[in-house]
């Protein structure tokens, strides 16, 4: 059966792939999954200089996901380019490299040496606060957001764009709309919403930062809904985020139009969500007889219009 599906002029050898964060930089999962069966590796989030996020405690458990509050911590650029990306490029499978900024010129400063280095896809966090426009986050202004996407297309060559959307918006289909129009080769969603917890012992917040995103089971029924919203919008290839834990939500994301997903807090319970995901979803194809897993992709929309 055919597992491949298209991200933009990115082959993926099945659409199955991690999610930002939550998966290291790959290295980090070797002795758990096959890295090699993946459709995609994407690597926690770089920004230009080393960030050490934000004080403990970083994350706490909810009812059916987490909250973390980690700060975007990361090695930083320079110490990806020669510590992290050589040991990701001997792989089989395709390498995303998520990034971040406080404004368009870092963005696009990632994007061109992410770019030379020869990394297969780039997905922009359009979540981070944009310090130029009073701490408005890039993904939550229209403008702002296409003006990012443009500037970033014309820095690379080869490289893939992929815009990582914020649920934090009042029609997601306007911004599914607005990264194709400025260029982007696809769009992943979502990126996690807005939580907190408290402490009734002690009366204090359970994260040092107070908020913290939310993550995991709890949040997947919001992430279909805006999965099937934004496909409906666009013909760009939509990524779906938030939730999957096991096979059948990731052909439940694939069935509402997503052409491949992310794998995210599933990773930390089960360090091998990913692999039984690929081998669930064969087993699906096989007792439905699908040959080819596209046929699967956006196929509620058929069966609700």
């Amino acid at each position: 059966m055919d597992l491949t599906v298209d991200i933009g002029s990115l082959k993926l050898k099945n659409p199955v792939m991690t999610a930002s964060g939550t998966f290291g930089y790959g290295e980090e999962y070797a002795e758990f999954v096959d890295l090699n069966m993946l459709g995609a590796v994407v690597v926690k989030g770089i920004s230009l200089e080393p960030m050490q996020g934000n004080p403990s405690p970083r994350i706490c458990e909810t009812a059916c996901g987490m909250l973390n509050a980690i700060g975007l911590q990361n090695v930083g650029l320079k110490r990806f380019l020669k510590d992290k990306l050589p040991y990701l490029k001997n792989l089989d499978t395709k390498i995303v490299v998520n990034i971040l900024g406080k404004n368009i010129r870092e963005y696009v400063r990632l994007s061109k040496s992410l770019d030379d280095a020869g990394v297969d896809a780039i997905e922009l966090n359009v979540s981070c606060p944009n310090v130029k426009k009073g701490g408005i986050a890039f993904g939550t202004n229209k403008k702002i957001l296409a003006k990012l996407i443009t500037k970033v297309k014309q820095s690379v060559s080869n490289a893939t764009v992929i815009v990582k959307l914020s649920p934090n918006v009042s029609n997601i289909p306007d911004f599914a709309k607005t990264a194709e129009d400025s260029g982007s080769d696809a769009i992943s969603l979502i990126n996690t919403i807005p939580g907190m917890a408290i402490d009734i012992e002690t009366r204090r917040p359970k994260l040092a930062n107070i908020i913290g995103g939310l993550s995991g089971p709890a949040i997947k029924p919001i992430a279909l809904r805006m999965v099937w919203e934004a496909s409906g919008a666009v013909k760009i290839p939509v990524i779906g985020v938030g939730g999957i834990v096991n096979a059948d939500d990731a052909i439940e994301f694939m069935l509402a139009g997503a052409t491949a997903i992310q794998v995210g807090t599933g990773n930390f319970p089960n360090p091998r969500a990913t692999s039984d995901i690929i081998e669930g979803i064969q087993l699906y194809l096989k007792r439905k007889s699908i040959h080819d897993i596209k046929k699967v992709i956006g196929s509620i929309n058929r069966l609700v219009l």
